[in-house]
């Protein structure tokens, strides 16, 4: 009896419920197809980071990922020879033909039309950490979808650098020939000291190994980056320790995401306690300045294109446009206060993307009326900014 109860469970865990997705990918992932190969974090001790708090993280079956893989690719299979031409497909064209779809799995059957409408042309496999699960597998899912998609350009994942300094070079470069030509890692910070404090689960010298193991196996490698992190005691260390890494590793892109400080996040409760000092916008811009600068001898391709930044269209490729990027850093410390206010409450309610925008009229004009109806000025500027990040967190 014992025994068949136990069975019965088993049975019970393996049952495939259906095409799932997770909450969270890159925004360069956007027009990506998400197939979930796990769910949540295996590490999920972050300070920083509200996404999976309360969650519990588990595996998916290498079966049922592949179960996902084949409903996307029935959809596909009754769609496609419907569109007249699958590289200009129109609103109607499509519109048209998903009617003729009864979908028997409503995520699968959308998450097939949101890829047609973006092209096909990428894949991310969600969620926090992919390649924690075994290399075989891994591998397995990657054959699959390229049988499947054989016209994907690129397959993409989240991975976390203490994860991939365990994976062998040549477990690596077998998943790179598999078809994963992408890794987004997590570095936020170069520090151990600022790594420690915040429970990111990893050291610099582990980033530094996973990020030249990915680049050895012939991987592209996106690492991200937390301005602000340190803190104000800690924010020159977190600087250029961070740079010094990824000056060893030269990623292909290093993406720039500021820290915020979402309520259900633990360093939320540090700041409010005191326990965090977090930066003001100019010490942020400082910070920032004093990152660029150090980043050296790299060919990386540095992006700001979120939301959070404080300078959105920051953008270009080492060491060719590195003057061009902190020109535009250095243009905003040199404004005058009440322009630094007039700038920073801008790009914060959505007006101006980058310093440029400043010269527009229209821009500016309707920037001065938000200062002026919130009443910002260099002494509480800092305050106004935190509770205008809220909406984003």
């Amino acid at each position: 009896m014992a025994q068949s109860q136990k069975e019965a469970r088993k049975s019970k865990a393996e049952t495939y419920n259906g095409f799932e997705q997770g909450p969270i990918r890159p925004p360069s992932e956007a027009r990506s197809l998400l197939i979930r190969v796990s769910r949540n974090c295996p590490w999920n001790r972050c300070t920083f980071c509200p996404v999976y708090k309360g969650s519990q993280f588990s595996l998916r079956s290498k079966d049922h990922v592949i179960e996902d893989i084949e409903a996307v690719h029935r959809y596909l299979e009754r769609i496609l020879p419907m569109l007249e031409k699958q590289d200009r497909i129109t609103h109607q064209e499509l519109q048209e033909a998903v009617r003729t779809v009864n979908p028997q799995d409503p995520v699968a059957y959308q998450a097939a039309i949101n890829w047609i409408n973006y092209g096909m042309e990428s894949i991310f496999l969600q969620d926090a950490n992919s390649l924690i699960i075994k290399p075989k597998d891994l591998i397995e899912i990657l054959r699959h979808l390229r049988r499947r998609f054989p016209w994907t350009k690129r397959i993409t994942s989240y991975a976390r650098s203490h994860t991939i300094a365990r994976i062998s070079l040549e477990d690596l470069t077998a998943m790179a020939e598999a078809g994963l030509n992408r890794i987004h890692i997590g570095m936020e910070s170069g520090s151990d000291k600022v790594l420690k404090r915040v429970k990111k689960g990893v050291d610099k010298a582990t980033h530094v190994k996973a990020g030249r193991l990915v680049k050895d196996a012939g991987m592209e490698l996106s690492e991200y980056v937390m301005p602000g992190l340190g803190g104000r005691d800690l924010s020159e260390d977190h600087a250029l320790e961070t740079a010094d890494a990824l000056n060893r590793i030269n990623a292909d892109f290093i993406r720039i995401r500021s820290l915020a400080l979402p309520p259900n996040a633990p360093i939320y409760q540090e700041h409010q306690e005191g326990n965090f000092d977090l930066l003001t916008g100019v010490e942020t811009a400082k910070e920032l300045l004093l990152f660029l600068e150090t980043l050296d001898g790299i060919t990386s391709y540095l992006k700001s294109d979120h939301i959070l930044n404080l300078f959105e269209t920051l953008e270009g490729r080492y060491p060719r446009d590195k003057e061009k990027m902190t020109a535009q850093v250095k243009d905003f410390l040199v404004l005058p206060p009440d322009e630094q206010v007039l700038y920073q409450v801008g790009r914060r309610a959505g007006i101006f993307r980058g310093l440029e925008d400043m010269k527009d009229p229209g821009q500016l004009s309707q920037a001065q009326g938000v200062v002026n109806r919130l009443g910002a000025n260099p002494e509480n500027v800092d305050s106004i900014i935190y509770e205008l990040m809220q909406r984003f967190v």
